[in-house]
């Protein structure tokens, strides 16, 4: 049974930095390429940033590049984001997702399996 389970989420400052951890259990974790996706209350879930299988490219989200930034650690069969700056305008559930492709674009429907997601509240 794969399971992606978030940790690191909070209730941060704005202008505050944070570090979202995601470890996957149940599938090859290599051969899998990683997203980061966030959902606001009421609104769509929206990509933020992606890695490809082998950690050698990423993908970010236009709205928050230059303030994230997605690595993987397949030893630990973990993937991670850390975001700098944080608005109130972060605060969102934050979801990690696999995906069977080698590398995604963004697109929800190119991932196979979500975590639960874990909460990030970021206060003015």
């Amino acid at each position: 049974q794969v399971q992606l389970v978030e940790s690191g989420g909070g209730l941060v400052q704005a202008g505050d930095s944070l570090r979202l951890s995601c470890r996957a259990s149940g599938l090859t974790f290599g051969s899998y390429a990683m997203g980061w996706f966030r959902q606001a209350p009421g609104m769509e879930r929206e990509f933020v940033a992606s890695i490809s299988w082998t950690g050698g490219s990423t993908y970010y989200a236009k709205s928050m590049a230059g303030r994230v930034t997605i690595s993987r650690d397949d030893a630990k069969n973990s993937v991670y984001l850390q975001i700098s700056s944080l608005k109130p305008g972060d605060t969102a559930d934050y979801y990690c997702a696999a995906s069977s492709k080698t590398m995604t674009a963004g697109g929800v429907h190119e991932y196979d399996y979500w975590g639960q997601g874990t909460q990030v509240t970021v206060s003015s």
